[in-house]
């Protein structure tokens, strides 16, 4: 919050990484040897760990990113609550599949696929959300049956490697998770050392990512940047609208990848919309905030994410926009005060790169194909959300959007809905998270088995080749997907 240092931790390097890499790997087998069952009753000793250490992992949290207490507090049980889902599933999502054969030549085949772990997944996390954004992709990984190596944002590690070390010395799990902390080289070496890799960043990182991921022919899904938009229709509830809008942009200061980072309002309702955003953010409390419900928005992350706030929001005012309320940085501390601006528009760098910061730029649109243009107007396409009475509306706007994820009257609504994926779109990423059985098959390497039921000693395709099987063999494929009879009874037309 003010700069401090509140603890040193090792910049682990290539070596340390590989090591780590091959103990897990030496571990992986036995993990999943036992089974979704005996998994999920190690990840649910985690669980009661959680329970039991939630204020000590609250106040890590705090301490490392300066949020505010509330948001802090909340991760754990945001983590709790995709645990359970995932634990108490994953034997019904990892049960081998059945598929019936799909003709006569294949009828007599016992069809399988199995889900198998990839052995070594790779977690590489963010600095805004670090108990969540570590086991949503962790956890998941575990269950399938994989050992992971979370690699925490060598900003915020201090919670993230607390969890880790409770998995290992208090509930004395087997080694199947690690947590390495250092900059960008240790997640190079993790890159260069794991079967999969699950990445959440920025898009430039991500992309370098993909690369290594493809030289080494390895799998990888990647949650990057968002410039998400909120389209408020001229028969909206305003009052909702606009306390989602606030809550919406300046939660975690803006940090969140599906923050709303651009607001377009249908003009009939402009005024009073922006009126009544003002008017909440004006009521915001931004202080440090230790242990207490004393504040609502806390610092940002670093220096370095104060300047780009900073650089949008300058650049905006000297363009023409206006900021009603806040529009500069603090005195001190890493704080920027929560910033509504108006008289925007798409050549700003507020309406088109991500902010990441307590900023809520509004502008007035004519109509939602005006809205709804200037919204897919973006190299990101993350999500977005749609606010008016008429939801049959809504949803058909939102299936016009170019996005991975829409809202229809509501705030982040689909990050705490794991049956549905939680993915990007264009430059926002590729694949996705959670979305039910996909959440946890990713994890996995899909197993084709088949088994003949009949064994003859020899099969119609089988050598010798001879023209009585060869004519049968034809003559079945003339029956089966022929679309007359004349042509199934072998009948040429010229």
């Amino acid at each position: 919050m003010d700069g401090s240092v509140v603890a040193s931790l090792p910049d682990q390097g290539a070596e340390e990484v590989g090591a780590a890499v091959a103990r897990l790997r030496r571990d992986q087998p036995a993990w999943e040897a036992l089974g979704p069952t005996g998994r999920g009753e190690w990840v649910g000793r985690l669980r009661d760990w959680l329970f039991d250490n939630d204020e000590r992992v609250a106040e890590l949290l705090q301490r490392e990113t300066g949020k505010p207490w509330q948001e802090a507090a909340v991760e754990v049980p945001l983590a709790i609550d995709l645990l359970e889902y995932y634990r108490r599933r994953a034997e019904g999502f990892l049960a081998d599949s059945h598929p019936r054969p799909h003709g006569l030549l294949t009828a007599s085949k016992k069809l399988t696929i199995a889900y198998r772990p990839y052995p070594v997944v790779g977690v590489i996390c963010p600095f805004n959300f670090p108990v969540l954004g570590a086991l949503v992709d962790a956890v998941p990984a575990l269950l399938a049956g994989a050992a992971v190596a979370i690699k925490p944002s060598e900003l915020t590690p201090l919670a993230t490697r607390g969890i880790v070390r409770g998995w290992r010395e208090d509930v004395r799990a087997p080694g199947v998770l690690e947590c390495l902390t250092g900059a960008g080289a240790t997640g190079a070496a993790l890159v260069d050392e794991a079967d999969f890799i699950q990445f959440t960043g920025s898009t430039r990182t991500g992309r370098k990512i993909a690369r290594r991921a493809a030289e080494r022919l390895i799998p990888y899904s990647l949650e990057l940047g968002g410039k998400d938009a909120m389209i408020v229709l001229a028969d909206a509830d305003l009052e909702r609208a606009a306390n989602a809008a606030v809550w919406g942009g300046m939660f975690n200061s803006g940090q969140a990848c599906t923050s709303v980072e651009r607001v377009y309002v249908e003009e009939p309702a402009y005024d009073e919309f922006v009126a009544l955003v003002a008017g909440r953010v004006r009521g915001l409390r931004q202080r440090a905030d230790v242990m207490g419900f004393d504040a609502d928005v806390g610092a940002l992350c670093s220096e370095a994410q104060v300047a780009i706030v900073e650089r949008h929001v300058s650049e905006a005012l000297a363009n023409g926009a206006q900021a009603l309320v806040g529009g500069k940085r603090a005195d001190a501390g890493a704080f920027f005060e929560p910033t509504v601006l108006v008289d925007v528009d798409h050549s700003m760098r507020c309406m088109r790169e991500e902010t990441f910061g307590p900023t809520l730029p509004v502008m007035k649109v004519q109509d939602v194909e005006e809205a709804i243009r200037l919204a897919n107007d973006s190299s990101y396409g993350l999500s977005a959300s749609v606010w008016t009475r008429d939801r049959a509306r809504g949803e058909q706007i939102a299936r016009r959007l170019e996005v991975g994820a829409v809202n229809v009257n509501d705030m982040y609504a689909n990050v705490a809905s794991f049956p549905i994926p939680q993915g990007g779109w264009k430059e926002s990423g590729v694949g996705a998270r959670l979305g039910g059985a996909h959440g946890i098959r990713k994890y996995c390497r899909p197993q084709a088995i088949t088994a003949t039921r009949l064994a003859p000693r020899s099969e119609l395709l089988w050598y010798p080749y001879t023209a009585r099987k060869g004519k049968l063999a034809l003559r079945l494929t003339r029956l089966l997907f022929a679309r007359d009879w004349g042509r199934r009874l072998g009948r040429r037309r010229r």
